[in-house]
């Protein structure tokens, strides 16, 4: 009987904490109060304390989490964001949202977060672009992929010396960290998104955005119910994007459980480099470790040019894959009437989407799994399938 391994198990979330999660909901459906209640107040206060200060912002989902940090630091009509390609659409369609227009910079090849040296030559000759359509660089918005940092002190001084705004896309990087600070410290603003394949999921939709900077919660808080001064006077134009109790509620019980779960993710993603250590000269490229930077593996990402062959021969053999993302956002249809592109075009950022596979990996992940995984990445790479 052939073995299965799926990618995530979200029965496996609920199972771990049923009870208490039981209980939480249970409460609120009890308490008969069910939007931008005491829960989501709780909630933010936790999450924004886990992450190591700040204020936190409960939101709708991770999307409009970008949109309103963007519209909170006056970015829309006529600005330039800075971000990558090789990301989930969201991040460029929440950009659009606001107004503004993204600019694509290329990626590192070896942590497929934004390259600094990209950003740096695309910002300095701006002025000398002939199709910079009279756009303004405003803000620099880069991805922390996969539970990998970003390079946010090369970026943050980059950025500071061009005047631009930092909001950070923290989606998939819930713990991640740089020299021993969370990811969502270093910019303007950080947003997060709590869907349910998340290190920190929800069931269902839920997103925050974090900050330091003073006064940008409150116009944040106004700019997700309506623009609201106070109930039904709107000073400013806004939206509905409101994180409900039920979802603030359960966030809360799985925030006591992320830290032990993201450990368990790094010791998995451990056993995987130790067994595919000797195939990088194979074929077969393994996630790169940065000095300095905890990576917090919402997903073990691999490179292989016979990516495609590979995964259907993991198939075969019951283990479920995923490619994020197999076509970068500036080679899709949406976006075929051409968007900006950073210097030095984005080479790498297509070659990644041709050769990058995410391996099972999990917190309810067996470790004999892995092991069996490993196993079949190394027979692959030795020809012998």
């Amino acid at each position: 009987m052939t073995r299965t391994v799926k990618s995530i198990d979200l029965k496996a979330a609920w199972a771990a904490q049923a009870d208490e999660l039981s209980q939480a909901a249970h409460a609120v459906l009890e308490g008969g109060w069910y939007i931008l209640g005491p829960r989501v107040e709780q909630f933010e206060a936790a999450f924004a304390d886990w992450c190591g200060g700040g204020e936190a912002v409960g939101v709708a989902n991770g999307t409009d989490a970008i949109v309103i940090a963007l519209e909170a630091l006056g970015i829309g009509a006529g600005d330039a964001v800075l971000s990558v390609s090789h990301t989930a659409v969201a991040t460029i369609a929440a950009i659009e949202m606001s107004g503004a227009t993204p600019v694509f910079v290329d990626i590192d090849p070896r942590t497929f977060t934004m390259s600094p040296a990209r950003l740096a030559e695309t910002l300095e000759g701006w002025s000398r672009r002939d199709d910079a359509k009279g756009l303004t660089p405003r803000a620099v918005l880069p991805v922390h992929l996969y539970g990998q940092p970003a390079d946010m002190a090369k970026i943050s001084e980059i950025a500071r010396a061009h005047g631009l705004r930092i909001i950070e896309d923290c989606a998939q990087a819930h713990g991640a960290k740089i020299g021993g600070r969370c990811v969502g410290q270093f910019g303007d603003a950080a947003t997060f998104s709590f869907y349910p394949t998340k290190n920190l999921g929800a069931f269902g939709d839920g997103g925050a955005v974090l900050s330091r900077t003073p006064g940008l919660c409150g116009r944040m808080r106004q700019l997700r119910e309506y623009g609201w001064r106070e109930r039904y006077v709107s000073g400013r134009r806004g939206r509905n994007s409101r994180l409900d109790e039920l979802q603030a509620a359960l966030l809360s019980v799985r925030l006591g459980r992320l830290s032990g779960e993201n450990r368990t993710r790094i010791a998995l993603a451990r056993r995987y480099d130790a067994a595919l250590r000797g195939l990088a000269g194979k074929g077969l490229a393994a996630p790169v470790p940065v000095p300095g930077h905890t990576h917090v593996y919402h997903q073990y990402v691999i490179r292989s040019a016979g990516r495609d062959r590979l995964k259907a021969e993991l198939a075969k053999h019951g283990v479920n894959c995923l490619i994020h993302y197999p076509v970068p956002v500036h080679r899709q249809p949406a976006y075929a009437d051409g968007p900006l592109h950073g210097a030095g075009g984005l080479a790498h950022t297509e070659r990644a989407a041709g050769e990058v596979l995410s391996l099972p990996l999990h917190p309810w992940l067996a470790e004999e799994d892995v092991d069996y995984v490993a196993d079949l990445l190394v027979r692959f790479c030795q020809g012998d399938p």
